[in-house]
């Protein structure tokens, strides 16, 4: 029986129309055999454009359906759902991509036209291929693992753990509260970082709906939305959790002082310590590699908490939806040598800065510039705030970091009030950012407080004088755009205001829970305006700056959705599984075992009774990577057999036809 299908090309306003002649695509499908109509509409996702697919499926009894629009990543979905509701199977469905892959990128209205043509017809010579698919039903485990203990993990977990859930928070760091807890104030209100950030550690230590896990990673993620088994690997502190009352005899028995990686190494601590004082959980955790084990400590600790002979453990738990909130890194400036990071003493990144103006710091808050043996002297007479440092630069990060402007601006505000008035800042700037509410009026309060801004990036810090004020200064040497000239301008310290950069573990992060990473190192979200918490394994979500770059406000406010879309999915009780999975005929597969290690999702198992390999449906996303590689042609994806490919192929090698004779489906 012969196909009947409808075609359906949308304007979208003028983003298609503008370039392709969409009523002469339209005439031209029309002729296509098998298609019994052909129409085009201003916008085929609107309720009017949906339900002219659904009243012909019915009246015209067609059996498949192809729309050339946008981009399937946008409404797929959409058109998949018009279709079923109108009682037909929505794998009967197909879209040609005619905006971003033709009337965006192609100039020439005729050439747009072609192609529109000929990507159209590709799917019309697919859609015939289609087989009917069925999705599956599975229930949801309630509970909600939240990978990340920053600002974003903890806020995440609260929201969750508040409506009664049970939730499983991951952080890798001895303690909770992440970069957050390092900061000495925020902007633009100047709340104290430590105010914000500590009651939220202690209502995530006493939330009996919150189990935590420091000193933890993920080291394994089985099975699929809804049903997630999670292996957590927990290194040892030395310490028992559940014997350490925190009392710190511990360390001041300890004779070995070590840099503080709390206070990147402007301070030192002992081999046994906690990061900061108000650290969760308040148990101390031993440094065994450098730890000599003269057992001083053992000695000191009167509840016998300290165990030298702990071993990591592994916990596994099973959970509905995972939060990963695993946030960022600050990037090392070091490569960047002109800036002298690592040269000259009194060349800080923004995180260091931090360190040195809060009170929990290396100074106990008090700015302070170092001498040639690198101890801490004097308050500086004068200050440099440089931004950019690896962001909106070809050669690191092409992207803006978000933050730089603002905490820039802040540190301006933080000397004068701590050091003086009278101490100059002067702030190198490209552009100043103060794109959220507040911001742009703290800009205006850090001029009226007299920071000298100076629009132009520096190209060097150097330490050769040429004038006798110069003597003993840092010289940032810039051209100022504004005036349209070079300046040296001597300082006592500078601060580079360093790129957000993803972590560096992403990649490893990413490949366990299954989440694609972006061109710059995040984690790629679904889709970046429909389903900017979703990533491409359903059930697993994104909060902070994982994602990408983004202020406390966005982060607390992206982390609330991602417990939103936990909750959700674990109200729901249930979840459909799609089909498009691939599968492996025992038949013919030779049992190499090539699919195993291509398939990101560990979704390919060997079954050593038969020597094949077997794909899990649970775990499968139908991403081809198996099918792709596999040598014996074992391997096949649902909803992308050879024959719809090949079919597709042949539509996209099909010429505009002459005298009317098309190539046979």
């Amino acid at each position: 029986m012969p196909n009947r299908i409808g075609f359906y090309i949308c304007h979208c306003g003028i983003n298609i129309a503008h370039k392709v002649r969409v009523k002469e695509v339209a005439d031209y499908i029309r002729t296509l055999p098998g298609v019994v109509v052909a129409r085009d509409y201003k916008f085929m996702c609107s309720d009017p454009g949906q339900a002219m697919i659904e009243k012909d499926i019915i009246e015209l009894a067609l059996d498949r359906v192809v729309v050339a629009s946008c981009s399937p990543r946008l409404h797929g979905k959409t058109f998949m759902a018009a279709c079923e509701r109108a009682g037909l199977n929505p794998y009967f469905f197909q879209m040609a991509s005619v905006r971003e892959q033709v009337s965006w990128v192609t100039p020439d209205e005729d050439e747009a036209t072609a192609k529109a043509k000929i990507l159209s017809t590709a799917a019309v010579f697919r859609v015939a291929r289609h087989r009917r698919l069925f999705t599956s039903r599975a229930g949801v485990r309630p509970d909600v693992m939240v990978v990340g203990g920053g600002i974003a993990g903890m806020q995440a977990a609260l929201d969750v753990a508040e409506s009664g859930h049970k939730v499983y928070l991951v952080e890798k760091d001895t303690t909770i509260g992440g970069h957050m807890l390092q900061f000495d104030k925020t902007f633009p209100t100047l709340d104290c970082a430590a105010c914000i950030g500590t009651p939220k550690m202690v209502e995530v230590a006493q939330n009996p709906n919150i189990d935590l896990f420091t000193l933890s990673e993920v080291t394994k993620v089985s099975g699929f939305i809804g049903n997630f088994t999670v292996t957590i690997t927990r290194q040892p502190r030395y310490v028992r959790e559940d014997r350490c009352t925190g009392c710190g005899e511990c360390a001041a028995a300890c004779p070995i002082n070590i840099p503080n990686p709390w206070d990147l190494g402007l301070s030192r601590r002992k081999v046994i310590d906690r990061a900061f004082p108000q650290a969760i959980p308040i148990t101390f955790t031993i440094v065994k590699d450098v730890c000599k084990e003269c057992l001083k400590c053992v000695k000191a600790c009167q509840s016998k908490a300290i165990d030298h002979d702990m071993t990591p453990e592994e916990i596994s738990v099973t959970v509905g939806s995972i939060i990963l909130a695993t946030g960022y890194d600050v990037m090392d400036p070091s490569p960047l040598k002109p800036y002298g990071y690592g040269r000259y003493s009194n060349v800080y990144t923004a995180l260091e800065f931090e360190r040195l103006s809060n009170a929990t710091g290396p100074t106990g808050g008090r700015i302070l510039i170092r001498d040639e043996k690198g101890a801490f002297t004097r308050v500086p007479k004068s200050v440099a705030l440089l931004h950019c440092i690896g962001s909106r630069d070809v050669r690191y990060h092409e992207y803006c970091s978000r933050v730089c402007c603002m905490y820039a601006l802040k540190y301006g505000h933080l000397i004068k009030e701590k050091v003086g008035h009278e101490t100059a800042v002067v702030d190198f700037y490209i552009d100043m950012r103060c794109f959220g509410e507040g911001y742009e009026e703290f800009y205006h309060r850090c001029q009226n407080e007299g920071t000298i801004f100076v629009r132009g990036k520096v190209a060097e810090i150097s330490d050769t004088p040429q004038t006798p004020a110069e003597a003993g200064k840092l010289i940032c040497i810039a051209e100022d755009t504004l005036l349209g000239r070079r300046v040296r301008v001597p300082v006592d310290m500078v601060i580079l205001c360093t790129a957000i950069e993803a972590r560096a573990d992403a990649l490893a992060v990413g490949r366990i829970f299954g989440v694609n990473l972006g061109a710059d190192g995040f984690f790629l979200e679904e889709h970046p305006k429909l389903a900017p918490l979703n990533t491409a394994t359903d059930g697993v979500f994104l909060a902070g700056c994982c994602q990408k770059p983004m202020d406390i406000p966005d982060t607390v406010s992206q982390a609330s959705g991602a417990a939103a879309k936990s909750l959700a999915l674990a109200a729901k009780g249930t979840v459909t599984v799609s089909p498009t999975i691939s599968r492996i005929d025992p038949n013919i597969c030779i049992g190499c075992r090539t699919c195993i290690g291509l398939c990101p999702y560990s979704a390919i198992d060997f079954d050593p009774r038969r020597q094949v390999s077997v794909v899990n449906p649970a775990l499968c996303k139908g991403c081809g990577s198996c099918s792709a590689f596999c040598p014996s042609g074992a391997a096949t994806c649902e909803h992308f057999n050879r024959r719809q490919v090949f079919a597709e192929i042949d539509g996209v090698m099909e010429t505009i036809p002459v005298g009317g004779s098309h190539a046979v489906l």
